[in-house]
């Protein structure tokens, strides 16, 4: 068996068409069909099935196509290697990678290594898509390789994430679009677009985030196709398009000053850029003690680099945390970030594929989730997801899932309780709700069956002092604190955290039979403003009663702590559909992560929510911290891990309410379910 011959079965095998194999191959099919002949004669056994005009593997074909890759690699390694002795070249370290790559993050990186490592020679490859440069690693043609895409689909590919590339629109100077501070993939459509080519890694980022939303490029036409940057930067500055690109791309021009980007909310977070290299060479590298045929000394460039780029990642890592824990910070007593160890989230890359084609899903999964947009304390578990565009991102769509569409429906109400009834009839799959209203949508479904019908995932923000709810009588009231609520009507959105609060503070004073409770029917935030001659007072949730006292027509009580729990927000997803389908739940869970780093990290953020949420981005700093939470007395936290003293401190205090009795029937250790939480960090 020859090699080359090896290397037309494989083309054959990966193509699953002799005429698309000799086109790869540069060769006529004739040819092609008289190498698979005669291969197959040498091993006496079929390599293919004719079944018309399609071809499949025999049993002897699916194994050659297996364990074949690693003679081909082998070959290419040794004739390299060898080629290498010969001319004396063990010190030479061979990059490939695209051309963004090579002029803008490459170069400082092989600088700082030539300084430590003077004696060895670097060499760069520059290829213009990513098909050649998987070909060029795969037959050992370069050492290491860099990526903006995934190879993780090629079994004989290993990738390694070595830094984040952030993507954005691009525009001239004197574009209209580049005095926006912030846009959107829908603000884009008929716009006049000039892109590279289908195999660039920019392209591709971009039209696989396009399917992800349910879009294509054919949704933002028209399209103009250039294959080199020097013509995109034409059609930048004398057409007026507008294009796509990472932040390695068009240094130079942005540095002049004649082309700027544009952050897209679709493309918050950042993607991984890969450090790829065959496997093979992989497992030889953590071999230490193994006796291999390629010597040592030729290891060691490859070693080294690797090194340095692995020191200088987790330099930016620790440098990024020491920015974080430097953020603006609450005096009140925070929880500790549960998530200090986790990797911060970014996009997931999308794979390479060769000549790959996506057909249209043979099932669609629907989702209806439940939010309280202008609740800021939860806007990291809906708006900004929704916004964003977080959940298509990682909703699962490999293995079981790989011909699943999904139709995602986000529902937005003012408190809890008609989320609560959603979940309850199955008209919403996941709710964002406040700790009473969590608890309602715990209790077992009848006094026989422990099945609560949700399953609590995550937190998503906390006030460990309880001053999330809060009091709030017109500024001229005679009301000066809770004991002078008796005989009183306070009006109060039912079945809210704000209502659990008013509950078990009247409860502890036993007033709670005395004061008379009454529905607020809507808290649309500008019928906030005036008090009214029926009720005496109001329980809110935040940021309602920061409104209204923003507002200096209310005050609240004089009272230093009305409810001695802390409060929480948290997400709960129907147990029949965490059941059935898990990896939804963990990529939700994806979802919040990110949104949550967002929010933290992004210096608009707290100014984007403001808009989308139509509030006074000072209430919204006030509410959640974030980067611009100027002052200590934030209400709220952002938080993952669910606390189950806190549970079952509110658990403990409302089960001895009359007419709340079923929650103390509520079962934590069923409930509760962390792991989806666990998954999703560790995906990280």
């Amino acid at each position: 068996m020859e090699i080359y011959q090896l290397k037309v079965f494989l083309e054959v095998a990966n193509c699953l068409s002799f005429t698309e194999a000799a086109d790869a191959l540069n060769l006529t099919q004739p040819a092609v069909s008289s190498k698979i002949k005669s291969l197959e004669s040498e091993l006496e056994a079929p390599l293919f099935e004719r079944l018309g005009r399609r071809i499949e593997l025999t049993n002897v074909g699916e194994y050659l196509l297996q364990n074949g890759p690693q003679l081909v690699d082998l070959e290419g390694q040794l004739l390299s290697e060898i080629e290498a002795i010969r001319q004396g070249k063990f010190n030479t370290l061979t990059i490939g990678c695209t051309a963004d790559i090579a002029n803008s993050w490459l170069p400082t990186r092989v600088y700082k290594y030539r300084q430590t490592f003077p004696e060895v020679q670097t060499k760069y490859i520059c290829f213009d898509s990513a098909e050649k440069l998987y070909r060029s690693i795969k037959l050992g043609e370069v050492d290491i390789g860099f990526s903006g895409l995934s190879f993780s689909k090629f079994d004989e590919i290993s990738e390694t994430v070595v830094d984040t590339v952030n993507y954005a629109l691009i525009v001239s100077r004197s574009h209209r679009l580049a005095q926006q501070s912030w846009l959107s993939l829908k603000d884009l459509v008929n716009q006049s677009w000039v892109l590279q080519p289908e195999d660039s890694a920019s392209r591709i980022i971009l039209q696989e985030r396009l399917h992800e939303l349910g879009l294509s490029l054919n949704d933002i036409a028209p399209i103009e196709t250039v294959n080199t940057h020097q013509l995109i930067s034409t059609y930048l500055l004398q057409g007026h398009y507008i294009s796509f690109a990472s932040d390695l791309e068009f240094q130079m021009e942005r540095q002049a000053g004649l082309l700027c980007n544009v952050p897209l909310q679709e493309f918050a977070l950042g993607a991984p850029l890969f450090l790829l290299m065959s496997k093979r060479l992989q497992r030889t590298l953590a071999d230490d003690t193994a006796k291999s045929f390629v010597s040592q000394p030729a290891l060691e460039p490859i070693k080294q680099f690797m090194t340095m780029l692995q020191t200088q990642r987790h330099l930016d890592r620790e440098s990024m945390s020491r920015s974080l824990l430097s953020a603006p910070s609450s005096t009140k007593a925070a929880p500790s970030p549960p998530n200090s160890t986790v990797s911060l989230p970014r996009f997931q890359a999308p794979y390479f594929q060769m000549r790959s084609a996506k057909g249209r899903p043979s099932e669609t999964l629907k989702l209806t989730i439940g939010t309280q947009n202008q609740t800021i304390q939860t806007v990291t578990a809906g708006l900004i997801i929704q916004r964003l565009g977080l959940l298509e991102h990682y909703l699962p769509r490999e293995g079981r899932y790989s011909n699943t569409g999904y139709q995602v429906r986000w529902v937005n109400y003012s408190s809890g309780g008609p989320i609560v009834n959603g979940l309850k009839t199955k008209e919403i799959d996941i709710g964002v709700l406040g700790d009473y209203p969590l608890l309602l949508s715990a209790v077992p479904v009848n006094e026989t069956s422990p099945a609560a019908g949700t399953r609590l995932i995550s937190f998503v923000a906390s006030n460990p002092d309880g001053t999330g709810n809060d009091i709030v009588v017109p500024c001229r009231s005679q009301l000066n604190s809770i004991e002078d609520l008796g005989g009183r009507t306070i009006a109060v959105p039912f079945e809210s955290a704000a209502h659990g609060m008013l509950m078990r503070s009247l409860n502890h004073r036993q007033l709670l039979q005395q004061v008379n409770l009454t529905a607020i029917d809507t808290l649309n935030t500008r019928k906030l403003t005036k008090p009214s001659s029926q009720v005496d007072g109001y329980a809110y949730f935040a940021p309602f009663h920061e409104i209204v006292k923003h507002q200096g027509q209310f005050r609240r009580l004089h009272q230093e702590r009305i409810d001695e729990l802390p409060t929480f927000h948290g997400v709960v997803i129907r147990d029949d559909l965490a059941e059935q389908y898990p990896e939804i739940a963990v990529a939700y869970l994806q979802a919040l992560l990110a949104a949550q780093h967002w929010y933290t990290t992004h210096p608009m953020a707290t100014t984007l929510v403001s808009n989308w949420a139509n509030m006074d981005a000072a209430i919204v700093a006030k509410t959640l911290l974030s980067t611009e939470s100027l002052n200590a007395d934030v209400v709220y936290h952002s938080e993952t891990q669910p606390r189950l003293d806190w549970l079952q401190a509110h658990i403990r205090q409302l089960g001895h309410i009359k007419g709340q009795e079923s929650i103390a029937r509520i079962n934590l250790g069923d409930w509760v379910q962390s792991e989806f939480l666990d998954q999703a960090i560790a995906a990280f």
